[in-house]
């Protein structure tokens, strides 16, 4: 009885029982659920029609940038032609072979083709002075020198240095005019904001703003990051000096043991090389070379052209002026006593080379200076041959000024 009243429900009524009314109910229900059908097609094909757009310029670290959905007008998939795309080969970047060995992480081709896009990408140079007129080079110097004070009193990386330098030297590009009472707050916000990206426990803002002396308040300190951050498009990740320096090592290092994935290599002739690195970039005629090339010359003159071939994947050509210029800087450096390994609170054994120290180098930078007055004259002109100071060819002398 139950089944025979269940079936009769199932069944669909005989047409001539329904009421004129009830067919245009029953049509108008067809024509909805059709509509909805259609609908939600169109909805499928919508969704492929939306494409992400980064707000910010992508940022080379193969980080995440935000984005936002935009829609587009619906496209046809269809085979592309790549024909088009031949011209815009990186034909300056195949130069030097990639001196990296075999990652188990990764195709080091193209970490090593990443590394030098960086290093044309993120532009730096010396020039400052025609762009602000109120400066001169030695500020820039006492600036550098302050922060690399700071870094050693709150054991910060020699990386987050090295990140400061390059954000105050690109974002001095990027302005006009700025007031010599401006670059405390440009510097120390550029070692707030590196500080951020590299160290684990990073000092407080307010931290920041007491070592100013009450220069610096921490609005400005604030208000200045973000102006720094706009003007620099976000791009905050350029392989620094002491990168290319740990990369080289690391890479010389291997021919002792080639299956290792964090080579081992001297931690003592890593600080004394960085100690160099540190005094040249003081001077502002540093950034007139690629961070790369500095730090392969600073390892021409401790080591020799052969372990900066086959570590750099660079020609002597190449770094032959660098290595030239930076003389008087390595004389300095090895007339004074050799930098000795420091040991620091919480800072395990292996990882102590990598925090940032500080030394006289202002004092080292006017001996520098001072040679160099010397050098232009055309009376003082050693190259470094293979790691060996050498006098220079008769060919090769500066003429001397009449």
């Amino acid at each position: 009885h139950h089944s025979s009243r269940l079936q009769a429900k199932q069944q669909p009524q005989p047409s001539q029982t329904e009421s004129p009314q009830e067919v245009q109910i029953i049509q108008a229900k067809k024509r909805k659920t059709t509509q909805d059908v259609k609908k939600r097609r169109e909805e499928v094909t919508k969704k492929h029609q939306y494409e992400i757009r980064n707000c910010w310029p992508p940022v080379l670290s193969g980080g995440i940038s935000p984005c936002i959905i935009i829609e587009t007008p619906h496209k046809e998939i269809g085979t592309s032609d790549f024909s088009r795309f031949t011209n815009y080969r990186f034909k300056n970047l195949f130069i030097n072979p990639s001196p990296l060995p075999d990652l188990s992480w990764g195709c080091s081709k193209e970490v090593w083709l990443n590394m030098l896009k960086k290093e044309s990408r993120y532009v730096h140079e010396k020039h400052l002075e025609v762009l602000h007129s109120d400066l001169e080079p030695q500020m820039r110097s006492i600036l550098l020198d302050w922060l690399l004070e700071v870094c050693e009193v709150y054991t910060l990386h020699r990386e987050t240095f090295y990140l400061a330098q390059d954000f105050f030297d690109r974002f001095m590009l990027t302005q006009k005019d700025i007031n010599k009472n401006m670059l405390q707050l440009i510097g120390i916000t550029s070692l707030f904001i590196a500080s951020k990206l590299e160290e684990i426990y990073a000092p407080k803002l307010q931290e920041f703003a007491y070592v100013t002396d009450g220069a610096c308040s921490e609005e400005d300190i604030l208000r200045m990051e973000l102006i720094i951050l706009k003007a620099l498009k976000w791009e905050l990740c350029p392989v620094t000096i002491i990168s290319w320096l740990n990369l080289f090592l690391q890479v010389d290092a291997l021919k002792d043991a080639p299956k290792v994935l964090l080579p081992q290599y001297s931690q003592e002739t890593f600080i004394q090389i960085a100690q160099l690195l540190d005094l040249c970039i003081l001077a502002i005629d540093s950034l007139e070379f690629q961070y790369r090339i500095l730090t392969a010359a600073a390892l021409c003159h401790f080591t020799s052209i052969e372990v900066v071939k086959k570590a750099s994947g660079l020609e002597w050509d190449s770094i032959s002026e660098c290595v030239d210029w930076m003389v008087p800087f390595v004389n300095v450096v090895k007339s004074t006593s050799p930098v000795k390994l420091k040991t620091f609170k919480k800072i395990p054994m292996e990882d102590r080379h990598n925090i940032q120290t500080h030394t006289n180098y202002l004092a080292m930078l006017e001996e520098v200076n001072y040679i160099n007055t010397f050098r232009k004259g055309g009376q003082l002109s050693p190259v470094c041959n293979g790691g060996i100071m050498t006098p220079p060819k008769s060919t090769e002398k500066p003429p001397g000024k009449h």
